[in-house]
């Protein structure tokens, strides 16, 4: 039986029997008629897939302070001026030097001729110019390899990994959430996201590698990428399937944003099946060699060139209207793809929801404001910085005054999947209030609450602050298997129906929690940083 729907009788004996438990118990107010409004803009009337093809097929990729970066701003902030939304911001903030690729292309010419599929890790140098190389297999692993290959480098490029086994493409490609899933994800809460311990540190570093095929004159390191078949970013579950190969490439930083980093080769990361033809090739004493142009530019920090966007729809009660709710995605990218499901898909979401708030005319009690940030690639430069100038030093633990008036921040960052709920991050008072809101939404599959702190992405730096901050339980799809931090990172991969239903959940516990009379519960402040 409802509760709403208990005789009077019953009502208040159980108001009696239980008040100690009163603030836990209420039932939410919900106004259903608001709910059928935003389902009916989100679902039937939605701009979530024009917003995502703007952002990742003209201006992706977008790698913090480059020029697509810099370009998908501006059209967003254009756009959410364009929707009626109030305050539109840049908050700009110092990131360092910024790179972006001008121009690849990479071939076999000995002893066939074969295009190779591959791209320039981000910050590493270029060419300048057309450069060939013999191909040789260096393999280091201690120090003592070093003295192997000294003085015997010199303009060659380098393949520094073993052969790989390319897997039939079979398991868990595709991960959608059944009722195994959805039990992990209501068990008992774990700290942390990451299978397995710690990684132990390597008998030789990248920069002692890199330092050595500088002295010895190398032209350039291809590599097949990493030997792990599970995506990191975000990850909250358990979960793991296959990477999948076949021209799929993932790639990430080969170089440092700081105006001092230390200098570093020319590195590439190819396909792993012609990485592994070559190796075969050389196996087999039968010469190889490569002719590349990498062709790159960097952005040097005269002036901060990284930004977090912010936008708001202004609250309307006397007593609550300086309160806040905000929802965010990173707006930033890797750059072999464009961005689409990392996280071009999260930020379309958030700002499809503030569209549909905005297009219904919603006067919500507290401010809702949407971030979309910068460098979270990084390492949740963008959120962190935010959460430093607005609310508090997470390292001090010193708050500022807005640190009492944010009620929640909700984050989406796990691809182009379906909400199927959200994880409470051990904030176990907001499950009712949570329970509460997901109820009329089990048409559209969000049925889950997940008790566990999740890891790698921007709610941690308002979690780190003793801020609610939360993310989204979606379906992963092919993010970890095929489209983060890769170049199959595209428009193709995201799911036009998922997106529409991302949106509107978001649309209707943002909604929610700017008309609530009390702030979300939160648990004890941290005693100390927990980023």
């Amino acid at each position: 039986m409802s509760r709403s729907r208990l005789s009077l009788p019953v009502v208040f004996g159980a108001l009696v029997a239980f008040a100690p438990f009163l603030s836990a118990q209420t039932p939410e107010r919900l106004d259903y008629a608001t709910l059928g409004r935003i389902r009916e803009e989100g679902l039937q009337r939605s701009q979530v897939m024009e917003t995502l093809s703007w952002l990742a097929d003209v201006h992706g990729p977008r790698l913090t302070g480059s020029p697509g970066f810099k370009g998908a701003g501006q059209w967003a902030a254009d756009q959410l001026k364009k929707w009626g939304l109030a305050n539109v911001a840049f908050e700009p903030w110092r990131m360092g030097r910024s790179w972006s690729l001008e121009r690849f292309s990479g071939h076999m010419i000995e002893p066939q001729v074969q295009p190779l599929i591959g791209y320039p890790k981000a910050w590493t140098p270029g060419t300048n110019g057309v450069v060939t190389g013999e191909v040789v297999q260096v393999l280091i692993n201690t120090p003592a390899d070093f003295e192997k290959f000294k003085g015997k480098l010199r303009g060659k490029i380098v393949l520094p990994q073993r052969e790989r086994e390319v897997r039939l493409l079979e398991g868990d490609i595709v991960l959608r959430m059944g009722e195994k899933e959805k039990a992990e994800a209501e068990s008992t809460p774990v700290t942390g996201n990451t299978p397995g311990g710690r990684p132990q540190p390597a008998a030789v570093s990248q920069a002692q590698l890199n330092k050595f095929y500088l002295d010895e004159g190398v032209v350039a390191v291809l590599d097949r990428g990493s030997d792990s078949d599970m995506s990191a970013g975000g990850s909250d579950m358990s979960w793991q399937t296959q990477r999948v190969d076949g021209g799929t490439v993932f790639v990430g930083a080969g170089g440092g944003r700081e105006a001092d980093a230390a200098p570093v080769p020319v590195q590439i990361t190819l396909a792993v099946e012609h990485y592994n033809r070559m190796v075969r090739i050389l196996q087999k004493g039968v010469p190889v060699k490569v002719e590349l142009d990498v062709r790159v530019k960097f952005h040097d920090e005269a002036t901060p060139n990284a930004f977090n966007l912010i936008a708001e729809i202004p609250g309307t009660d006397p007593a609550l209207k300086d309160e806040v709710v905000m929802i965010g995605a990173h707006f930033d990218s890797w750059h072999a793809g464009t961005g689409a499901t990392d996280n071009a898909s999260g930020s379309a979401a958030m700002m499809e929801a503030m569209r549909i708030l905005k297009t219904l005319g919603v006067k919500p009690r507290r401010t809702i404001r949407v971030a979309l940030w910068g460098g979270e690639e990084q390492g949740l430069m963008g959120a962190r910085e935010y959460v430093k100038q607005h609310f508090g030093d997470a390292a001090t633990m010193q708050t500022k005054p807005d640190h009492a008036k944010i009620s929640a921040y909700y984050n989406i960052d796990n691809g182009t999947g379906k909400i199927r709920g959200i994880w409470m991050q051990q904030n176990f008072g907001v499950e009712p209030v949570f329970r509460d809101w997901i109820a009329p939404l089990k048409d559209l599959d969000v049925n889950t609450l997940g008790p566990r702190s999740v890891t790698s992405t921007d709610h941690l730096a308002f979690d780190a602050l003793g801020i609610p901050g939360f993310q989204f339980i979606q379906e992963r799809l092919e993010y970890n298997s095929r489209t983060h931090h890769s170049n199959m990172d595209t428009v193709d991969h995201v799911q036009a129906a998922d997106m529409k239903q991302m949106a509107t959940v978001v649309a209707w516990f943002a909604f929610n929690t700017a008309m609530r009379d009390q702030l979300l519960p939160r648990k004890a402040m941290p005693s100390r940083v927990a980023q």
